[in-house]
Formats: structure tokens, sequence, C-alpha cells
């Protein structure tokens, strides 16, 4: 059986943050500082219940209905990405974390492919994301799917503002696309401010 996205509610923040959790743990194991400053889980929390709110992160349950991944559509980052990039022009990628359990299962890559169909259905070319400037694993994983670099910014509160994007019609696995399991009547939020 193929694996279904839904949107998060509320009930998922406990293991959405377990999530996270685990990702801190894994990228520190692997030497990368990244996500564990003083506050951090806080502010992350905070963001995801209001991005639950509006409908832009997304989960994928496993068979024990525990999370495997979750994605957030988030809107676009005006410390990054500004006029000359048509900011509107993209459906923006946030909090993307895969579960270890899921390893070998190529998920992180098929959630940027369903991305890539929001985009498609909400008619604009590109799917974007920055990154930590320093977590130079990550931003390969990111080319190795078909992003290419856009440029770095560094304002000076930021850790972010490695930028990459790749064409909304690009599929990296078209083998193993994740169905969708919408609300009745729901619909796909995306980063759009309008």
């Amino acid at each position: 059986m193929g694996l279904l996205i839904r949107p998060a509610t509320n009930e998922d923040t406990p293991a959405l943050m377990a999530l996270r959790v685990e990702a801190e743990e894994w990228l520190s194991a692997a030497g990368i500082d990244q996500w564990r400053s003083t506050g951090f889980r806080e502010r992350a929390l905070a963001k995801w219940r209001a991005d639950i709110a509006e409908g832009r992160t997304w989960v994928v349950p496993g068979q024990r209905h525990e999370l495997l991944g979750t994605v957030t559509l988030a809107r676009p980052d005006l410390d990054f990405w500004d006029e000359r990039d048509d900011p509107e022009s993209a459906v923006y990628v946030a909090k993307l974390i895969t579960a270890r359990t899921a390893g070998g299962r190529q998920l992180g890559g098929r959630l940027l492919d369903w991305v890539g169909s929001v985009a498609r259905r909400h008619k604009v070319p590109w799917v974007r994301l920055d990154v930590w400037r320093t977590n130079e694993r990550l931003q390969r994983y990111y080319l190795n799917q078909g992003f290419a670099h856009v440029r770095t910014e560094a304002p000076d509160h930021r850790l972010s503002g490695w930028m990459a994007q790749r064409p909304a019609s690009t599929v990296m696995h078209p083998e193993s696309p994740i169905g969708e399991a919408f609300p009745p009547g729901g619909e796909t939020s995306y980063g759009s401010s309008a």
C-alpha cells in the first residue's frame, strides 16, 4: 500500500515535535549544529501551530498512525526571496523532516515531488527552499534532488540562507508518488501571501 499525506492537526503536535527532536539528535550525531539553540523548539512549536491552523503543515502517517514525515508549505521568506525572484511564483518548502524508521523509502524526495504537484495545481513554476548555510550535507541532498543553488544570503539574525529552487515540473520519484487524503471539501494550502 502506498503512502498518503494529509493535513496536520493540533493532535499531531507531540508527534511532530518528536520527529524534530529525533532530527536534532541525528544532526548532532552527524556533527551538524542545527536547531539546537536555546528557545528554538518553543519557536518551532509556535510556528507549527500557526501553520497547522492555516492548513500549511502536512504529515505522512505510517500503518500504526505514527508520523513518518512532515512538510510545511511556507510563505515566501522575505529575508531571502525578494522582488527579483518574484516571490509569489513558487511554493516554499519548510520543516521537511522524515523519521529514521522511514529510511530507504525515499520519503524526503517523494515529499518534494508532492510539493511540486501542489505548485503545478496552483500554476506556479517553482519549488523553493532555504537551508542552513553551514549544512553542506543537506545542500548536497537538495542538489541531488534536482534543485539548483540560486544564491546565499546571510542576514545577521538568521542562520539559514542557502537558497535553491527547482522547476515544479521536476519529478524525481515517479514510480512511487504519495497520495493525498484530504478532509471533506479540503484543498491544499500553500505559501501564497494572497
